[in-house]
C-alpha cells in the first residue's frame, strides 16, 4: 500500500505528450501558491526507468548535489534532467525533451542545453518494506558545478527538539512541482489531480506524527492551520522549518491528495552520514 502511494508521487509518461498525464508514480500540491522565485533552490528532475519516464522535485544543496527521494533515483536509466524554471508549462505540450532511446534513458545528446546529473539512492533504502528503516532519500550529482541558489539541511535531530504536544502547532513549508488538484472543467465535479499547469508551488502544513524515520503532516487544504499539501510530482521536494530542510516528500495516503502526507526525515544520522559522503552537511 505504501509503495503504491509513494510511487504515485512521481508521474509517469512513456512519451512527451504523455509526460504529464498522471499515471501513478510521485506527488503535487493540493491548494498551495504559485512559487515564482521564492524558492529558487527547488527544481524539477526528469528521468527514465524500466517503467517509463517520471518527474520528481529536488533541492540544490551544494554546487554539485541535489537532494531528493530514493524512489526518484533508484533504478534510473541514463542521466537525470534538471531544471529550475518556476513555470515549465501553463498548458500542453510540455517543452521538455524525450530520450532518443527510452530503454537507455537520457544521454548527454538528449539533454543539450539542460543541466543534468547522475542519480543515487540511499544504499539502505527499503523500498517501503521496512517502516523502521525507510531511508527514502536520494541525490542527483550534477555533471558540472552549477552556480545557483542552494538550501541548507537542518542540524541533526532538529525535529526531535519540537516540544511534546507542539507538533500539530508547528507549521512546515513544502515546495514542489506536483500536479494541481481542482475540479475539472467538465464531467464529474470531483477535485482531481490535473496534468497542467506544470509549475513550482509552495504550501504550509501542520505536523501530525513523528517517528524516528518519518514526519507525517496534515495535507488537507481545508485545515485552517495550513494552506495545502503534496501530490503527484512533489516527491523528493523539500519540507522546510525555519528555512532549513528537515525532510523530503515521500508518500501520500489518497489518490486525490487531500489527507495525510509522509516525509522522509533528513535530520537523522543514517541520512546525514550518507549525504556527507557527497560533501553535503548541515
Amino acid at each position: 500500500m505504501f509503495k503504491r502511494l509513494v510511487a504515485s508521487l512521481a508521474v509517469v509518461g512513456t512519451a512527451l505528450t504523455a509526460f504529464l498525464t498522471g499515471i501513478p508514480a510521485a506527488q503535487a500540491s493540493t491548494g498551495g501558491t504559485p512559487d515564482g522565485e521564492l524558492h529558487p533552490s527547488v527544481g524539477m528532475i526528469v528521468f527514465y526507468d524500466a517503467d517509463g519516464r517520471f518527474r520528481c522535485s529536488a533541492t540544490q544543496v551544494s554546487p554539485t548535489v541535489l537532494l531528493t527521494a530514493a524512489h526518484c533515483t533508484k533504478g534510473t536509466l541514463g542521466l537525470t534532467l534538471v531544471t529550475f524554471e518556476s513555470v515549465i508549462a501553463e498548458a500542453p505540450p510540455s517543452p521538455l525533451p524525450a530520450a532518443a532511446d527510452p530503454s537507455k534513458g537520457y544521454t548527454e545528446a538528449d539533454l543539450a542545453g539542460y543541466a543534468f546529473g547522475t542519480a543515487y539512492a540511499h544504499p539502505a533504502y527499503s523500498d517501503f518494506t521496512d517502516l523502521k528503516n525507510w531511508n527514502d532519500v536520494g541525490v542527483v550529482v550534477l555533471s558540472k558545478p552549477l552556480d545557483h541558489a542552494t538550501s541548507e539541511l537542518a542540524p541533526l535531530n532538529r525535529l526531535d527538539q519540537i516540544a511534546s504536544g507542539q507538533l500539530n502547532k508547528t507549521i512546515f513549508t513544502g515546495v514542489g512541482y506536483g500536479t494541481e488538484v481542482r475540479k475539472p472543467d467538465e464531467g464529474p465535479q470531483k477535485p482531481s489531480p490535473m496534468s497542467y499547469p506544470l509549475i513550482r508551488r509552495w504550501w504550509e502544513v501542520p505536523g501530525q506524527k513523528l517517528t524516528p524515520q518519518i514526519l507525517q503532516v496534515n495535507g488537507n487544504p481545508n485545515d485552517v492551520r495550513g494552506t495545502g499539501g503534496s501530490c503527484f510530482g512533489d516527491s523528493g521536494g523539500p519540507l522546510f522549518l525555519d528555512n532549513q530542510i528537515v525532510a523530503v516528500t515521500s508518500y501520500g495516503y489518497t489518490a486525490n491528495c487531500r489527507y495525510l502526507d509522509g516525509y522522509q526525515r533528513v535530520d537523522i544520522p543514517v541520512v546525514q552520514d550518507w549525504l556527507a559522503e557527497f560533501g553535503v552537511t548541515p
